[in-house]
């Protein structure tokens, strides 16, 4: 059996599936990899940006926004590829149960995925909020604050620090969303990885405790990871074009049942 076809039949087989999604999803919308050539990460040094130093001086929260705001401005730009489109009807036709993610571009949602079954592990770059008094706004406005001059933008209710919505090194992950995507990862029967390199942790550790739990476990990235081998299935190739295969599977099985 061909792999789409074999990942349609244990989508059909699972009541409670997980898709776990990595960069390697968004680059196929044109978002570099903060890792790779080109990315963020070859331009400045990720240990610049860590939340201690965002506290504690102005001169770095000043190359923060700098940073980010240059992020923002292709995340923006970006639209959902066929992976995030396939992910979201596959939700409609009750096949994907949950979606983990360690992206931080809002396209999961964007592509038409509930919000309410996506767990976003290291947040979202779509909101900021003040550090101090929690008060929240859509990124687009503080986007072009800063394009505008503003430096470091600053709470217009008391005055404290605003930060995107993100996880930032240094920064402790979310304890609710961390805990919710550990609980149904080992839950779970069906755990999917789309394009991560399963290096960052805790987000890592979710597939091994999915297998261990019983899940069948997918892999699919265009490199190899450390869990190849335990994988009940590795597809070597784009996010995109293997869930249009997905997805063209599930669609013809349906028809042929009608």
């Amino acid at each position: 059996m061909e792999a789409p076809a074999l990942v349609a039949k244990w989508l059909k087989e699972s009541s409670k599936t997980v898709v776990f999604t990595g960069a390697g999803i968004s680059t196929e919308s044109g978002i570099p990899d903060f890792r790779s050539p080109g990315g963020l990460w070859s331009k400045y040094d990720p240990e610049d940006f860590t939340f201690q130093k965002f506290l504690s001086s102005e001169i770095s929260r000043k190359n923060y926004w700098k940073m980010s705001t240059e992020a923002f401005s292709v995340i923006a730009r970006a639209k959902p590829n066929e992976a995030h489109l396939a992910v979201a009807e596959l939700e409609r036709m009750g096949l994907v149960h949950w979606v983990i993610t360690q992206n931080i571009d809002g396209l999961h949602q964007l592509a038409g995925t509930s919000r309410e079954r996506i767990i976003e592990l290291h947040g979202t770059c779509r909101t900021v909020s003040c550090l101090q008094c929690r008060k929240q706004w859509a990124r687009e406005e503080i986007h072009e604050m800063v394009l505008g001059g503003v430096e470091v933008p600053k709470c217009d209710e008391c005055g404290g620090l605003l930060k995107p919505d993100t996880i930032s090194f240094g920064q402790a992950m979310p304890e609710r969303e961390t805990a919710e995507a550990f609980r149904i990862s080992s839950e779970c029967h069906l755990f999917i990885v789309m394009g991560s390199s399963l290096v960052v942790q805790p987000a890592a550790s979710l597939p091994v405790v999915a297998k261990q739990a019983g899940a069948r476990l997918v892999i699919i990235n265009r490199d190899p990871t450390h869990l190849d081998s335990m994988a009940d299935l590795v597809i070597r190739g784009s996010c995109g074009h293997t869930m249009r295969a997905v997805l063209r599977e599930v669609r013809e099985d349906r028809e042929a049942r009608e």
